[in-house]
């Protein structure tokens, strides 16, 4: 993958691939040639008479001479290119086929076994750690692996394992383009001990066993190696799980258990004890009660079982970053998504990028594909232009060692910077890049200016050329690798990880998905040119803030014993730019912290759309391994009468059982329906397959950005299984919980990973009109799942694989918005008993306000605990308690009416990408109002309760003393809801206390038509007592 190449753009429908150059006219991409092998990729080489080799004499296609010994002995003997046999060369030994040939040099060498046999060495040991594909069925018989003694049998990074993984072989065929190249074991030193170790005795064999275990050998303490316990510490488990101390997580269950009995005492009591005279307010309130006792318990059962978990780094490196050795740690593909450069600025989504380059983790092993949905000329050289800062960037963050590596936050932070530095040449240098950042910053923002106006003609690229994207609906699909293999070197003449760019083909007539749509053509993409194991999905807003976030997450995916099944790691979302008081929740640590963790203990958390570190297999919809079962005997081997043994299940040599994965491409081969589950690319099939991920070598550069281009297309995913079994999945806007939700229903569990520099951070709506509209969003998104067939209430049943707790987590999802209904009739209920002077509750007795004292101390006592186990401050706990409250009757209310529209009516809703723009002013943001309809019911209830307030007050103050006892419920109740919607009154109030004349205008009229509406029903007035005129005869 060349960095040189130029932007690739081009239609698979329609024929058509280009390559724009800088200062070039466009061409057609044409097959690369020169001195490198094609297959290999190393140089062509001599003959022994000094020319240049040439393996096929038709097409001359380069091909080294190990790569061409190799086909003809072990391959098909045919050229690549032109499929021609290819012909015996002078110094090659005979293969089956070949014509006898009078030549004295070839007999020579043909009778030569020690020459022979060291070609055949030297082509394997080549060919060994370049060939990234599989071992099929068939070679099983001629395999000849390598025994290692005393040591541990490991594979290079992008090579396919043979048996050591339990998904299954590959696929065979040569529609697959698969080649076999089997492991060279004459000349390892491990076969050749193993074969020394033949000749010797039983005993002798037995003991050198045991003295390999430390039970037999010398007592003397020289014998032990000084490096064992080095060894011991890489076996050892790269994570643990750390239990909630139980002297704080017992009480919190019992009171949970004694909240739940007083619940259903509480409940029972308003049931039976009706209000006859105002039996609307009274069954409107029950109703409502028994709404938010079953919401609750749908919230807090998911969180019986919190745990905490560490990781160990140091077990990470022992094990996989050994001295001397190829570095065995995972690939990872990064994947970033941007829409609109307006609303997403450029300059924040460079920071992220430089973030991701500048990452602790090997720079060949991390690759960075940056999503353009908008086909935005502007993002692309914005992209252009911190792809050249990060040469300067990435070595001087790596020489400092500096946190966090964004550069704008790291610049800004007002903090010692010289804290644990140690170069004297760290100040100067620091200065000079950070004069270099502010110019970078100054070139960003001019891009932006001038993208503000949009020539009458279109964009036009540097060499003259329109610029494909002209028309962000209506366009080609566009690759550009920025930094690569090619042309990826830093100041310091070091690698730098890949950074490729990625806008895919739209046509008006298709169906693309949004942001679901991006991220499968980015997993697509990805698994043409690098085809990592891992992926990491960021939002464009959401910079690396712990370098070593990427090497957390690997001690649970490469974990040998709990890594199998894992299918994600999510990390917690942690923000800046957020005021100190945190007016509108915009933290979310409740969620985070809280549930969250519950949802750990159980199998593991939701996915929550961004942060989060995928197993590319699970999104491909296979289910995961299958860990080893007792067998049940159905008779013995002595008593054949009753039957046969069962046939047990194989298992590899780790536990896991080999069927998992393997019986699911049984399955897909014999029925061959690759091409409707994943689209009709055999190249991104063929990698599908490759659990350990890695690329075909014989496949050139040119080949695979032509075959990107093609899964990129706007057709690629018609008659497919994407988005509805593999990768993200459509029917919702809110697309993260969906693809978690798929995922657990297969039995993959998921890992919550919270380390203690936050791994990812990101920016928030601090606006209140903005962060009403972000809640909309999500909640919209949870209505439609639930209407949907993927509803936790009735998928995954089937199956058997969700645990109950995690499916009443997922129905919490889907429900929550439902509870705007009730939450709205509950807050105007004050208003209207203040108002009419009735009350939902009859006279209560001393012994029933027992039950309603209890019910409030177990609603305490149960916060309290939760907020010490999980280290949640109290002001977070009640700042989430009164956004519920602002949420639930502005924006869930909102969300249900539309998901209800579109379900009966069709009317569709528009996404709205959140606005991740700052000022340069702290939290001016904060204070600025921008009006929206979210805002009307909670003004409404704002005002109706204040003038309920107002009028239950003057009421009192008319009827005398005796009015003040009944008044004191009805005035909590209404206090109640002005304290949690508080916030919202300082949001509409802003920094001048002023607020706008259209919010109180609509207001006011809905209050008043509200007022005269129950005056009309039960006139307020004051009623006066005295004789009856009827029965006395007095005219009074």
């Amino acid at each position: 993958m060349e960095a040189s190449a130029g932007l690739v753009a081009g239609s698979h429908n329609r024929n058509e691939l280009v390559v724009i150059h800088g200062h070039e006219e466009p061409k057609t991409l044409k097959n690369l040639s020169g001195q490198d092998c094609e297959i290999c990729g190393d140089e062509v080489g001599l003959t022994v008479d000094g020319e240049l080799f040439v393996a096929c004499n038709e097409c001359g296609f380069p091909v080294c001479r190990p790569c061409y010994e190799y086909e003809r002995r072990e391959g098909n003997q045919l050229c690549p290119q032109c499929k021609t046999r290819f012909k015996r060369l002078k110094g090659s030994p005979r293969v089956e086929g070949d014509e006898d040939e009078e030549d004295i040099d070839d007999i020579e060498h043909e009778f030569n076994i020690d020459e022979q046999k060291k070609n055949t060495n030297i082509a394997e040991a080549m060919l060994h750690g370049k060939m990234s594909y599989g071992r099929g069925p068939e070679d099983e018989e001629n395999i000849h692996l390598p025994v290692i003694a005393g040591g541990r049998s490991r594979h290079v990074s992008g090579e396919i394992t043979i048996s050591s993984h339990a998904y299954g072989d590959q696929m065979t065929g040569a529609s697959l383009h698969k080649r076999v190249h089997p492991y060279s074991g004459t000349d390892d030193p491990g076969s050749a001990k193993w074969d020394e170790k033949k000749d010797m005795g039983w005993k002798d064999r037995m003991d050198d066993w045991k003295m390999q275990q430390g039970n037999l050998g010398p007592e003397h303490d020289d014998f032990v190696d000084p490096d064992m316990g080095i060894v011991d510490e890489a076996r050892q488990p790269l994570s643990r799980k750390v239990p909630i101390a139980s002297s704080k997580i017992n009480p919190y269950r019992m009171v949970i258990v004694a909240r739940l009995f007083v619940l259903a005492i509480f409940l029972r009591y308003r049931i039976l004890n009706p209000v006859h005279d105002a039996f609307g307010l009274w069954l409107t309130s029950i109703i409502c009660e028994i709404w938010f006792a079953f919401s609750w318990i749908l919230d807090q059962f998911p969180k019986w079982f919190p745990i905490d978990r560490e990781t160990y780094l140091d077990r990470l490196s022992l094990r996989y970053e050994r001295e001397g050795e190829p570095n065995m740690l995972a690939p990872v593909d990064i994947f970033v998504s941007t829409v609109d450069p307006m609303k997403e600025p450029p300059l924040v989504t460079a920071n992220t990028l430089l973030s991701i380059l500048a990452v602790d983790y090997p720079v060949d092993k991390i690759s960075c594909y940056i999503s353009d949905d908008g086909a935005s000329m502007c993002t692309f050289e914005a992209l252009s232009e911190t792809a050249e800062f990060s040469r300067k960037w990435v070595p001087f963050c790596k020489k400092f060692t500096i946190e966090p590596r964004a550069p704008e936050m790291y610049f800004s932070e007002k903090v010692d910077y010289l804290k644990d530095k140690v170069q004297p040449t760290f100040v100067k240098e620091r200065r000079a890049m950070k004069r270099e950042y502010e110019e970078f910053k100054i070139r960003i923002n001019a891009m932006v200016a001038k993208a503000t106006k949009v020539p009458p003609g279109g964009w036009i690229m540097q060499d003259g050329t329109p610029w494909p994207g002209n028309n962000t609906k209506d366009h080609p699909g566009m690759i550009q690798v920025f930094l690569g293999q090619s042309g990826g070197l830093d100041v310091e003449g070091n690698e730098l990880p890949r950074l490729v760019y990625v806008s895919r083909e739209k046509r008006p007539s298709f169906q693309h998905h949004k942001k679901a749509g991006a991220m499968n053509a980015l997993v697509r993409v990805a698994g043409v040119l690098t085809n990592a194991p891992f992926m990491l999905n960021l939002d464009c807003d959401h910079y690396i803030n712990n370098s070593k976030a990427v090497r957390e997450a690997m001690c649970f995916l490469m974990d040998p014993q709990v890594g199998k099944k894992v299918c994600y790691v999510q990390f917690p979302q942690r923000f800046d730019g957020i005021d100190r008081h945190d007016r509108y929740a915009n933290r979310n640590t409740v969620f985070f912290d809280i549930n969250m963790k519950g949802l750990d203990g159980i199998q593991g958390p939701v996915y929550v759309g961004t942060g989060c570190v995928f197993r590319r297999q699970a999104l491909y919809g296979y289910e995961p391994p299958k860990g080893r079962k007792r067998p049940k005997m159905v008779s013995c081997d002595c008593c054949p009468c009753f039957g046969r043994r069962k046939n047990l299940p194989k298992y590899a040599k780790d536990g896991t059982n080999v069927g998992g994965f393997e019986d699911d491409k049984e399955i897909l081969k014999s029925q061959m329906n690759f091409e409707k589950k994943f689209g009709q690319s055999s190249i991104f099939v063929t990698s599908t397959l490759m659990i350990e991920g890695g690329v075909p070598p014989s496949s050139s550069p040119a080949a695979l950005l032509k075959e990107a281009i093609h899964v990129i297309s706007c057709g690629y995913e018609d008659k497919t299984e994407w988005g509805t079994e593999l990768g993200w999945i459509y029917g919702s806007i809110t697309e993260d919980i969906l693809t978690g939700f798929k995922m657990h229903c297969r039995g993959w569990r998921s890992i919550y990973c919270m380390p203690k520099r936050p791994a990812f951070k990101g920016s928030a709506p601090i606006n209140l009109s903005d962060r009403l509209n972000q809640v909309l969003r999500w909640a919209l998104g949870s209505v439609e799942i639930f209407f949907s067939h993927h509803s936790p209430l009735c998928y995954g049943y089937k199956q058997g694989k969700l645990k109950w707790l995690e499916r009443l987590s997922y129905i919490n999802t889907t429900v929550y918005p439902f509870t705007s209904l009730p939450l709205l009739a509950y807050c105007t209920l004050p208003a209207i008993c203040l108002l009419t002077g009735k009350f939902i509750m009859p006279e209560i007795s001393t012994f029933a306000s027992l039950f309603f004292i209890a019910l409030f101390l177990s609603i305490f006592i149960t916060g309290i605990l939760e907020l010490r186990w999980s280290g949640v401050s109290i002001e977070e706990w009640w700042r989430n308690e009164q956004f519920w409250v602002i949420g639930g009757v502005s924006a869930h209310l909102f969300a249900v009416i539309q998901g209800l529209l579109k379900i009966l009516a069709g009317i569709d809703t528009n996404f709205t990408v959140t606005s991740k723009a700052s000022d340069d002013e702290d939290f001016s943001e904060l204070y600025a109002f921008k009006w929206t309809t979210l805002l009307i019911p909670p003004t409404t209830i704002l005002v109706i309760n204040l003038v309920g307030v107002v009028a239950g007050i003057s009421d009192a103050i008319n009827n005398g003393y005796q009015s003040w006892g009944p008044l004191f419920g009805k005035l909590f109740f209404a206090f109640w809801v002005i304290v949690h919607l508080y916030p919202f009154l300082k949001g509409l109030m802003g920094r001048q206390n002023r607020t706008p004349t259209i919010v109180v205008i609509w207001s006011v009229l809905l209050a008043s038509i509200f007022s005269l509406l129950w005056v009309r029903i039960d006139p307020f007035i004051v009623k006066t007592k005295g004789p009856d005129t009827k029965q006395c005869g007095i005219n009074c």
